[in-house]
């Protein structure tokens, strides 16, 4: 497929273009439908939303709110120089087209809407459409003509979810932000233009793509507003760290001397596949979220993964079109003359990663020490986590929507931003229950309403706002003692309530949700690597990693760390589905970045059996990928503080913290050290498992018969080998022969294993009483033939098979094997 791209690459490009303009034109046309479904089934608030749903159909638009406060020489709020002023723009507002009603506090129901200082007094607007199709020029228009009935003493606020969207920074500031960041860091990297160019170009033709299709579904299934952005978030981060990958390797393959087509079609067999794989996981990551039971999640699930597939397509199908077009220019002006002048390049490890991986090979136990502190001091705020929602509350103190907020806090009591619901089926008595609730601590005030279809719904105002843990507690008092005491049925509803139900079922299911998910990474990694240590080791890793993570999560967003400096706003409680979604990227994330490395190390070792040599070069070779793959998505995570949307600041900052304390402490310094700690041991695997086991290559089998093949590692760059050399063409055929030890006596029961040159296992036997064996060998060409047996160190040597079998005898010494032909 990659070679087909790339010389079919104009027909590539069309169809990319085209099917971009065709779904950005559908998107367009189509418009959005997106929904927040925060209940849940089987809790107290989603039977108290479906009673109220019953009783009291809500109206088809959003109810937004004008706040005015008079002060000093103004008078009250029922004086007749604020009325003067507030009245006629009111009048205004309701007489705008699209504006469906205003109920003010001046008409004869409205005096529960002045405060009891009566400097305070509020009015709600209900617009005829939802608060995301309510033209933004309308709500601009409300402001204003509100506003303008300021003067001195008197200070006019707006709050609402419509209001809140003229309020946002423009869309795609946060994108363009990132994509800007990343494009330095990949001029740095690659030291071209056009190179940089390339792995933006692919991320914003996954993402864009992604965008387009999300809008679409959200017609078809319930998508939440939070989705795109966090799908853009991901997808923009892997999709240039897929394509930098790629890109890596085809250009260390010209560097080495490969013809561009043929450098093209290596990078997409091997890093490529690396790069499926990668994708592949984090989807897998993403799915795991369906094990929360959630339909809140089961939007965001589908555009992130949407994007993260589309950003794959396009790096191993529109990347060697684009390579194609480009040609050797794919290098710097300065690379080009260099090859020309001196040939290819080397490929030897130096500079500071290999001078790193030394001093790791070392120190191992205090570099892993210390790596440990850190993280551990990192996790410590994580133990005060507490889930909830934000609101209108942890704007920014600048915004007209958080001044609102706080003069409704201040005239009316910090509850009354947050009320409460009981609902009360049946057409019961609630007189009882009212004067209950009313002497119940914490509450500041308490009405029913007239009954509608048998249903009364009595109004609790708590004294605590909405996010304190006063009115957790409260909720759960009313539930617990106050209700049943009454001797009614009833259900306590109301969006706080219904955020308090999220945030325990969340809670609840957080440990199946994390098992899954580690529990098939390591699956996963068991199976490509062939070891047991390897996987356990990084499932902990990973944990450590979302520990340390979280706890800088709560440090900036719950306790204010910082909050200033960044533009965040107040601080509150962590968004109840983020842990959800951070841990399904981060171990998404996570899991390609121990690809990358791990596959490495598994080369080498299986290629020379010395666990240190392995370590040493895994980590040489690969931690400048994988730094700069994590520096680009540190990059594009952070901008998304710029997004104006809470819970896309807190997951940017979340995944950027994670990123970073994962690629430059957990595997740059902590894995490594601990396998230099573990030796051996990071490759064990009980024989019974190991035959039991599928097999899956994450990188290609080197070509059979190819004078210059290189092994080459899952992150795109090439190593140094021996020539491979092959006698004879033809098909499959076999290497066999006879296990002796010094005596003469055959070896029963050792494992022989036939390995590709890029570190694929290829066939594996036991020898049998005689001390015969006999592998499969799929071509002619170059190999590594490893064996294994109790009380002798593993050996492997390189073979060169040709058109027919290959006899080879062992002879294994406690030393190890000697290999004979």
């Amino acid at each position: 497929m990659a070679r087909w791209c790339y010389r079919h690459r104009l027909v590539v490009l069309v169809l990319w273009v085209g099917a971009l303009v065709g779904l950005g034109a559908a998107g367009t046309s189509a418009g959005t439908d997106y929904s927040n479904v925060f209940s849940l089934p089987d809790t107290d608030s989603k039977q108290a939303y479906d009673l109220m749903t019953k009783a009291f159909p809500q109206s088809s638009g959003d109810t937004d709110t004008v706040v005015w406060r008079a002060s000093g020489d103004a008078g009250p709020v029922t004086g007749a120089a604020v009325r003067s002023r507030i009245e006629p723009a009111l009048k205004e507002i309701a007489a705008m087209r699209g504006v469906g009603e205003v109920a003010g506090p001046y008409e004869k129901t409205g005096a529960a809407q002045i405060s009891r200082d009566g400097r305070t007094a509020y009015a709600q607007i209900t617009f005829t459409d939802q608060a995301n199709e309510v033209p933004k020029d309308l709500v601009q228009k409300v402001v204003d003509t509100a506003q303008g009935a300021e003067r001195d003493g008197l200070q006019v606020e707006l709050g609402g979810q419509a209001i809140t969207r003229i309020q946002e920074p423009p869309t795609g500031v946060s994108e363009v932000v990132g994509i800007a960041a990343a494009a330095v860091v990949l001029f740095l990297a690659f030291g071209s233009l056009f190179a940089m160019l390339l792995p933006i170009v692919v991320a914003i033709t996954g993402v864009g793509s992604g965008m387009m299709a999300t809008m679409l579904l959200s017609h078809v299934t319930n998508v939440p507003e939070v989705a795109p952005l966090l799908g853009s978030l991901i997808g923009l981060g892997v999709g240039i760290d897929y394509a930098l990958f790629i890109v890596t390797r085809h250009r260390r393959g010209i560097q080495r001397g490969l013809g561009p087509e043929e450098s093209a079609v290596r990078a997409l067999n091997t890093s490529g596949r690396a790069v499926l794989f990668a994708g592949a996981t984090v989807c897998i990551a993403l799915a795991g979220m369906l094990v929360m039971n959630l339909r809140f999640l089961d939007g965001v699930v589908i555009a992130t993964s949407l994007t993260v597939v589309l950003s794959v397509l396009a790096a191993v199908t529109l990347l060697p079109a684009l390579l194609g077009l480009l040609g050797p220019r794919v290098l710097s002006r300065k690379q080009r003359r260099k090859l020309a002048a001196a040939g290819p390049d080397p490929a030897e490890a130096s500079g500071p990663a290999a001078r790193w991986s030394a001093y790791v090979q070392k120190r191992p136990r205090s570099i892993a020490a210390m790596a440990l502190v850190v993280m551990a001091v990192l996790a410590l705020p994580v133990l005060s986590l507490r889930l909830g929602a934000t609101d209108q509350g942890n704007n920014q103190e600048s915004t007209t929507t958080r001044q609102a907020y706080d003069l409704l806090a201040e005239g009316f009591g910090p509850g009354f931003n947050g009320p409460l619901q009981v609902v009360v089926p049946g057409g019961a008595d609630t007189t009882e229950l009212v004067r209950a609730i009313r002497t119940t601590d914490d509450v500041a005030q308490a009405a029913a309403a007239p009954p509608a279809g048998g249903i009364t719904v009595v109004q609790v105002v708590p004294k605590t706002s909405p996010q304190s843990v006063g009115t957790d507690r409260l909720i759960d008092r009313l539930r617990d003692d106050v209700i049943p005491e009454a001797g009614v049925e009833a259900h306590v509803g109301g969006v706080t309530a219904v955020f308090k139900d999220f945030a325990s079922v969340t809670g609840d299911r957080l440990p199946y949700f994390v098992g899954a998910i580690i529990g098939l990474g390591f699956l996963l990694l068991l199976i490509a690597f062939r070891s047991f240590v390897v996987p356990l080791t990084a499932a902990l890793m990973n944990l450590i990693a979302a520990a340390a993570s979280f706890g800088v999560l709560v440090a900036v967003f719950q306790w204010g760390w910082g909050t200033e400096f960044l533009g965040i706003g107040k601080e509150g409680p962590i968004t109840a589905f983020l842990p959800v979604i951070m841990l399904s990227l981060l171990f998404g994330l996570s899991m390609d970045y121990q690809v990358f490395l791990v596959s490495r190390m598994h080369e080498e070792w299986v290629h020379t059996g010395d666990n240190a040599r392995a370590v040493r070069v895994g980590l040489a070779e690969t931690s400048r990928v994988i730094n700069c793959a994590a520096l680009i998505m540190i990059c594009v995570f952070s901008a998304f503080v710029l997004s104006g949307d809470m819970e896309g600041a807190m997951a940017g900052i979340g995944l950027a913290a994670a990123v970073a304390l994962d690629a430059f402490i957990l595997r740059t310094a902590l894995v490594p050290a601990a396998m230099h700690l573990l030796g051996r041991s990071n490759w064990w695997l009980p024989d019974w498992l190991d035959r039991r086991l599928p097999h899956l290559a994450v990188e290609a089998a080197e070509p059979p018969a190819a004078p210059t093949a290189e092994p080459v590692d899952s992150a795109g760059i090439i190593e140094t080998a021996e020539p491979m050399e092959s006698s004879g063409t033809g098909g499959a055929t076999v290497v066999h022969g006879f296990l002796r030890t010094p005596d003469g006596d055959p070896l029963a029961g050792a494992s022989v294993t036939l390995v590709s040159r890029g570190g694929r296992q290829l066939d594996r036997v036991t020898s049998l009483a005689d001390g015969s064996y006999i592998v499969s060998v799929p071509a002619p060409g170059a190999y590594v033939l490893a064996v294994t047996a109790h009380g002798v160190s593993p050996r492997a040597r390189h073979i060169t098979v040709g058109g027919g079998p290959l006899v080879y005898d062992v002879e294994l010494t406690d030393d190890g094997a000697d290999l004979v032909n």
